[in-house]
């Protein structure tokens, strides 16, 4: 790469660093523990191996399988994160270790993992090929790769280009392409001997109106939070007013809760 380029992805991850040290994500991730223990339940982990997960965020995941006796390290490029997880397994006496780590550069030598993991996580790392090349690193011959990430169809998907139009492009893939069969095949096959999709739901779940829903996401959702702080209040209330339309039209409770399904391509792959 030169030096022009080296320096524009440099700036690129310093916006997506500053994006996720934004809002409050621990906060806003304890309303996603039910999907998140349906994704690692069905991972059906062996005991005794060793797993790594990557942008781990508060340690959702990576907690889940410490409670189950499993080998665990999670990465996340958030160090205040970072710093939470650890917090969260010091409290609840769980052996996990927490280190700020970049997806695309990950410190820990080829094949150390059984399973590599990512929990809507990695998908939002500037580079994907690199993403693809060391998830496939640092797993065994025979070990399980497995990513859950949104689809550009839905519901986050449409948030997330809701709110792009208020927001300068980041100039990098769009992440939801993690949620695509084909790039996905293209980005990790060559380095799996099987590689099954499967979509599902997230349930996203409140006992507030959407109204509120969308403001918690401005104040602890980190892409949110920022896409508001980058607008004036005209632009504001206009992102404001089309979130709420969104989230009101997807909900399927009453008008004083919301419970909204955002669909995501779950990956699993066997490591050649």
């Amino acid at each position: 790469m030169t030096s022009a380029t080296i320096a524009a992805i440099g700036d690129i991850k310093a916006r997506l660093k500053s994006i996720w040290t934004a809002g409050d994500y621990d906060r806003f991730s304890r309303f996603m523990e039910g999907g998140a223990r349906e994704f690692y339940e069905r991972l059906n982990i062996a005991p005794g191996s060793k797993l790594l997960d990557v942008a781990c965020g508060s340690g959702q995941l990576a907690l889940m399988a410490a409670k189950d006796g499993i080998e665990v390290i999670g990465v996340d490029i958030a160090g205040n994160l970072v710093e939470r997880a650890r917090a969260r397994a010091q409290a609840e006496g769980l052996k996990v270790r927490f280190d700020e780590a970049d997806a695309e550069a990950l410190p820990f030598d080829d094949a150390s993992f059984d399973v590599v993991v990512s929990l809507i996580g990695a998908m939002f790392a500037p580079q994907p090929q690199l993403v693809a090349q060391e998830l496939l690193r640092v797993c065994v011959p025979g070990g399980t790769i497995a990513m859950a990430n949104w689809t550009p169809q839905g519901f986050i998907g449409q948030m997330f280009k809701t709110a792009s139009k208020f927001i300068a492009p980041s100039d990098m893939p769009a992440p939801v392409l993690w949620g695509d069969d084909a790039t996905v095949r293209e980005r990790l096959s060559r380095g799996l001997s099987e590689l099954s999709f499967t979509r599902r739901q997230y349930l996203f779940d409140y006992p507030f109106p959407p109204s509120e829903v969308v403001e918690f996401f401005r104040q602890y959702y980190g892409p949110i939070n920022r896409a508001f702080a980058s607008l004036h209040a005209d632009g504001q209330a206009q992102l404001r007013q089309d979130l709420e339309m969104l989230w009101t039209a997807h909900n399927r409770a009453g008008t004083d809760c919301t419970a909204v399904f955002a669909e995501y391509l779950e990956v699993i792959g066997i490591r050649n």
